[in-house]
């Protein structure tokens, strides 16, 4: 069998799956000084077992927002989100903990991490407050640290760390749980290209192989080659802009609107990179 049926097959199977999480004409609006605030319009986004998916676009376009409604950390002023078919806007607080601590893993755009622990020790501790024993902690942490590169930093605070290696420390806290969905904003803001290819080797490798799910905010071409589904985030509502690795390096600067015929150069195979179609 080759490779491209098998992918096809893949593809197949996770359409046939229910979705993880789901958002169902959901919206977001702030009121700020007398005025209204569309940062989520209407969105409808399916998430499944074992895919990839990526949400590009300008800065305060609604990719954050969409995240942390996602994650269940911010609920829609309309619409649903849905985990498990269940909606998040009815949860408890037990079973907000429970989701946070077991099921969904986030990595934050501003890393969070706790300023007065080591790195190792800020890793641990979501492990250690679900419950995890000593020795599994141990495995855990010394695992994901080694997958990231930095288990010689094991011992070193934040502000000893640069903002690289927090991002990274960030990442495996979110992967040493191993949660069903991971939420990543950013992930490689602060990483350069040999770290940004070894993390998204990883990210790729969770979800092949043991099925996990990943939406990341991202302008990373590196990760936009291994996302499944690339969708286009602009004022607020998405638009799928390509299936797989054939990645329209203008899509995120393009209104969900528009059509690559439309007089751009999306056509033209030209490999343009995405900081060169951000200019005006």
């Amino acid at each position: 069998m080759s490779q491209a049926t098998e992918e096809t097959m893949s593809g197949k199977a996770r359409a046939a799956t229910a979705p993880i999480i789901q958002a169902i004409n959901a919206s977001r609006e702030y009121h700020l000084a007398g005025e209204v605030v569309h940062a989520v319009r209407s969105v409808n986004l399916s998430v499944h077992p074992g895919q990839f998916i990526t949400l590009v676009g300008r800065s305060g376009s609604g990719k954050t927002t969409l995240l942390n409604m996602l994650a269940g950390l911010d609920h829609p002023t309309s619409g649903q989100v849905l985990f498990e078919d269940m909606d998040m806007a009815t949860f408890n607080e037990k079973q907000f903990i429970q989701l946070r601590r077991h099921r969904i893993g986030v990595v934050f755009q501003s890393f969070a991490l706790l300023p007065l622990l080591s790195a190792y020790e800020n890793v641990e501790l979501p492990m250690r407050i679900a419950g995890l024993g000593a020795s599994e902690r141990s495995k855990r942490t010394h695992e994901v640290l080694e997958m990231v590169g930095l288990e010689r930093r094991a011992k070193h605070r934040p502000y000893e760390l640069s903002g690289g290696e927090q991002q990274r420390i960030s990442i495996a806290r979110a992967v040493a749980m191993r949660p069903s969905v991971i939420l990543a904003d950013e992930p490689t803001g602060e990483l350069d290209s040999v770290n940004a290819a070894a993390i998204f080797g990883l990210f790729r490798q969770m979800v092949s192989n043991d099925g996990m799910s990943i939406v990341a905010t991202t302008h990373d071409r590196t990760l936009l080659d291994l996302a499944d589904l690339i969708y286009t985030v602009h004022n607020g509502e998405i638009d799928l802009s390509q299936v797989g690795a054939h990645v329209d390096t203008d899509a995120q600067f393009r209104r969900p609107d528009d059509t690559p015929g439309s007089g751009s150069d999306s056509d033209s195979g030209s490999g343009t990179e995405l900081t060169g179609t951000a200019k005006t």
